[in-house]
């Protein structure tokens, strides 16, 4: 699943890019994108930022309300649960991204791997989004089963779109869109780093970029 990716060009090019209302402002997120952090989405036609993840209620022992929980990975075979099913049919959008990252190694010293398209140094992940009342606008990133150098990392990768299936994507059908939700066709670039997997997580605080 993915818990970590990159969005490291600016909010004008991304806009451009895929031809969307650029609609961000002065917004402040990092290049590193982590569970609970705010990222760039493309939603009906415009560019925003949203908070990455749907909030999962969360209740302690007592009964105690707890902090939600950000749940930001949509497991294709889990589109038609109630959790995601209205989001699924009717708030599909587009998540820019430049590379993702997973986690390789033994338990206790894990090190990031970086996954990203060979010929584009930006692409569009499948979304979905809604509004909460605890985060306001939130996503979630549509994942599916992993192929080719991907399978080499984990057994799933994003619904990573072309650009010919963008519309499709959000404006679609939702049996059309469904139906986009395979294993990326393509080559996958693979860069194995000695970063450990944990380093600069969202617990402990990412770096902000205003990304003007």
């Amino acid at each position: 699943m993915c818990n970590l990716y990159r969005m490291t060009k600016g909010k004008d090019e991304v806009a451009k890019w895929f031809e969307a209302i650029e609609e961000m402002g002065g917004a402040n997120f990092g290049e590193e994108v982590y569970p609970g952090y705010p990222g760039a989405v493309v939603a009906e036609g415009r560019l925003r930022q949203m908070n990455w993840g749907f909030p999962l209620v969360m209740k302690g022992k007592q009964g105690q309300p707890l902090k939600p929980k950000p749940v930001n990975n949509t497991r294709t075979d889990k589109l038609d649960s109630f959790f995601w099913r209205y989001s699924f049919e009717e708030r599909r959008c587009l998540i820019p991204v430049t590379a993702w990252a997973e986690a390789e190694g033994p338990k206790g010293s894990k090190t990031r791997t970086w996954l990203s398209l060979p010929d584009s140094e930006l692409f569009a992940c499948a979304g979905v989004w809604r509004t909460s009342d605890e985060w306001g606008d939130c996503y979630s990133m549509v994942m599916t089963d992993a192929g080719g150098a991907a399978a080499e990392v984990h057994t799933r990768m994003p619904v990573i779109l072309g650009r010919e299936d963008h519309g499709t994507w959000v404006s679609g059908e939702p049996d059309a869109a469904r139906a986009l939700c395979q294993p990326w066709q393509g080559d996958i670039l693979l860069d194995r780093t000695d970063q450990p997997w944990a380093r600069g997580s969202a617990s402990s605080g990412a770096s902000q970029k205003n990304l003007l």
